[in-house]
């Protein structure tokens, strides 16, 4: 039987704005707002995939989850998890346990500490390490990694250190922020069939990417942002098919995958 809860989206985003003060010669003051009014959910045992150019604000979005903006930024609107009130407060209190993130540069790992430190994150006891093992075996690294440090990971190593680094206390909201540039097809797309076994093992992904077209072929929903906003939100299908695309730039970018009609430079700006 299903409950009232199992329609409620694990993460929920409303009317999110964040704003920058930006300070010129003579104490010149203006204000940008590079996320204008997003709205968006994440479900349990689905993939939401944000989609959009470099620059659109992506990975602000991410960044306003986790609760790790820069101190200067204005956050206005409202985030939920699990039905509740998602404030700094409980961010902190969630943030690397039921709300994890997986960054888009491997610079996020600690050059002078190897990866079993990280992983164990201070608990170093057999239960913890044996946690740290089996996320690393499931991203086919053996336990010896944990005695390497980040200089000693191939690129594709280190991306799966910090994916196993993200699972290590099964998460129920998963963020990936652009895990994919960089890497040859093949790996990307393994690196998407991870996160996509994650969903379906009960746990909510929103994954940050500009690859559309692999978004297309691993997400449950796409949402298109475009110059700061959430211009529309559709099942994955509609950008295999082309049916059920409303706004311009969610159909030129359908026609710029491979095998369409090319790339449509929009008017304005």
């Amino acid at each position: 039987m299903q409950t009232a809860q199992d329609h409620q989206p694990l993460l929920a985003v409303e009317d999110l704005t964040i704003r920058f003060l930006q300070y010129g010669r003579g104490l010149r003051r203006r204000e940008l707002a590079p996320l204008q009014h997003v709205t968006l959910g994440a479900d349990r045992g689905q993939m939401t995939a944000v989609v959009g150019a470099s620059g659109s604000g992506k990975s602000l979005l991410a960044h306003a989850v986790m609760g790790i903006l820069p101190y200067n930024a204005q956050v206005l609107g409202r985030m939920y998890f699990d039905g509740g009130p998602l404030d700094a407060q409980r961010i902190e209190a969630l943030r690397g346990r039921e709300i994890a993130l997986i960054p888009q540069g491997v610079s996020w790992l600690d050059p002078l500490m190897n990866v079993g430190r990280q992983l164990q994150n201070g608990d170093r006891s057999p239960q913890r390490k044996a946690l740290c093992t089996k996320a690393l075996q499931r991203y086919g690294l053996s336990e010896e990694t944990q005695k390497l440090y980040p200089f000693q990971l191939s690129g594709g190593m280190a991306r799966r250190v910090l994916m196993a680094s993200a699972v290590v206390e099964a998460p129920r909201l998963i963020i990936a922020d652009e895990p994919t540039p960089g890497l040859p097809a093949v790996t990307a797309r393994r690196v998407l069939s991870h996160l996509r076994q994650l969903s379906q093992e009960g746990a909510a992904v929103l994954l940050i990417t500009h690859d559309l077209e692999l978004a297309a072929q691993t997400a449950d929903r796409i949402a298109v942002m475009y110059e700061g906003t959430i211009v529309e939100q559709v099942e994955a299908e509609a950008f295999q098919t082309g049916e059920g695309l409303s706004h311009p730039y969610s159909q030129a970018l359908f026609d710029a995958m491979p095998g369409h009609d090319g790339f449509l430079k929009l008017k304005g700006r």
